[in-house]
């Protein structure tokens, strides 16, 4: 997620052969054909012979391709390298970043060069449906089972997560960091001085917004200028809805978009934006957190990369503002993930295997997620580098039902993406239940992701 300014990973742009979704929200896109080049084989690119697993080598040069390119992850980035330089001195970093347009440049440029056969040695990508759909069943990328053996990570990441980035029971890439969405954020001085408590239910919701609207204060700031900010405030309310096993079935087919609970969630929403800002339409996610921060709004549900631009702004957690979870889903933990994989057909698959070694430590986690306002994929990292919103966060992580994010993975397929999107943003504007629904469910059906 970035700190402190848009998250690049919505605004919808067709690219090349693809759909893409920007940096830190969605960079979904339409998967391509096979890989005939990839043949299918198992065997590592560089491998002298097939089934053998490359060994981390000391030298050489390294091609790390991402769109970090905001303040905070850009420094969290080079926390990383610098502990990657410290093992291994003599291999030579290559930082590729391609900046602009939140992130479809990149994906754009990524996309072109996979397709080439001509990838870069890694590359950052969202855990879930943007890495299996898009280059693991297409025959990109490589398996990385033995790695995860030879360094013992099969208990050092929660299950729940190695199944993310895992396709037929093997893992393809290492996750850095972990977002959670679905937190609501408050503005601490608006609550004390009318005596509110955060709300745990839509009911409570409702009540808190009725009374804060009367005050003259805006109850809930939303700024869904790039649209993924209502899908990710509509999967929130349907997580509250579904339950985690539904939830996570209804992006896959296992779970009908036309059962009531779907209607229930819908017309929750509905209800929800009547409390929001007029001008949520011009405004963007970082926008909207402002209104929080001025006091014009008490309130916002967003991603925890919101908790990195109050504090990039100077406000202070359990201080200035506090949070709780998104109303109703107490227990659940809507992850997003940053992993980073082994590509085939790279010259020197040696230089990646140490840099995925390097990325799955306990110091290189510990560095790269403080900065960048995220929590360690591990398990295992100290709370005592986080602070007090980033150690409530890790005892969640451990212990709460994981499930995707659509806006922010995405949970389904990638051509599932801009149309539910689309109905998303429509039903925002004109809160036609039935119109949504019906139109979400025709195309999870037409994009696949129904079956």
């Amino acid at each position: 997620m970035r700190v402190g300014s848009m998250p690049a990973r919505l605004g919808v742009v067709a690219a090349t052969a693809l759909i893409v979704f920007g940096a830190c929200n969605s960079s979904g896109y339409t998967a391509p054909a096979a890989s005939s080049a990839a043949g299918g084989s198992a065997a590592p690119a560089g491998s002298a012979a097939a089934g053998a697993f490359p060994t981390a080598v000391s030298s050489g040069n390294l091609e790390i391709f991402s769109y970090w390119t905001a303040g905070g992850e850009a420094q969290a980035l080079a926390a990383v390298e610098k502990v990657f330089s410290q093992q291994y001195p003599s291999i030579k970093i290559t930082n590729a970043v391609v900046a602009g347009g939140a992130g479809s440049n990149a994906n754009a440029v990524l996309a072109q060069r996979m397709q080439a056969n001509n990838p870069p040695d890694t590359f950052q990508i969202h855990g879930g449906a943007e890495l299996i759909d898009t280059w693991v069943t297409t025959n990109y990328m490589q398996p990385l089972t033995a790695l995860y053996q030879q360094q013992g990570w099969m208990d050092k990441f929660p299950k729940q997560l190695i199944d993310l980035v895992s396709y037929n029971g093997a893992p393809y890439a290492v996750p850095l960091d972990v977002h959670r969405n679905g937190v609501l954020w408050y503005n601490k001085s608006i609550f004390t001085k009318y005596n509110l408590q955060p709300p745990q239910t839509w009911d409570q919701f409702f009540q808190v917004a009725d009374q804060l609207k009367a005050k003259g204060i805006t109850p809930l700031a939303l700024g869904d200028k790039d649209q993924w900010e209502s899908l990710q405030l509509f999967e929130d309310i349907l997580l509250s809805s579904l339950g985690p096993a539904d939830y996570r079935a209804v992006w896959t087919g296992g779970f009908p978009w036309t059962d009531p609970k779907v209607t229930q969630a819908l017309q929750t929403m509905a209800k929800v934006v009547t409390y929001v800002n007029n001008d949520h339409a011009t405004l963007t996610w970082d926008q909207a957190d402002g209104l929080v921060m001025q006091g014009k709004a008490a309130m916002n549900i967003m991603g925890d990369w919101a908790k990195g631009y109050f504090e990039s702004n100077g406000w202070k957690p359990n201080q200035d503002f506090g949070w709780t979870v998104a109303p109703g889903t107490q227990g659940d933990f809507i992850v997003v993930t940053d992993t980073f994989g082994l590509p085939k057909h790279i010259k020197d698959p040696g230089q990646t295997i140490a840099w995925l070694q390097t990325l799955g430590s306990v110091k290189a986690q510990e560095a790269f997620n403080p900065i960048k306002g995220s929590i360690c994929a591990r398990l295992d990292c100290s709370p005592t580098v986080f602070d007090a919103y980033s150690q409530s966060s890790m005892k969640d992580f451990a212990k709460d039902q994981l499930v995707p994010s659509e806006a922010n993975g995405p949970a389904s397929v990638p051509a599932f993406l801009t149309p539910i999107t689309t109905a998303i943003a429509q039903f925002v504007n004109d809160r036609n239940v039935s119109n949504a629904q019906s139109a979400i469910a025709s195309a999870c059906k037409s994009s696949g992701a129904c079956k």
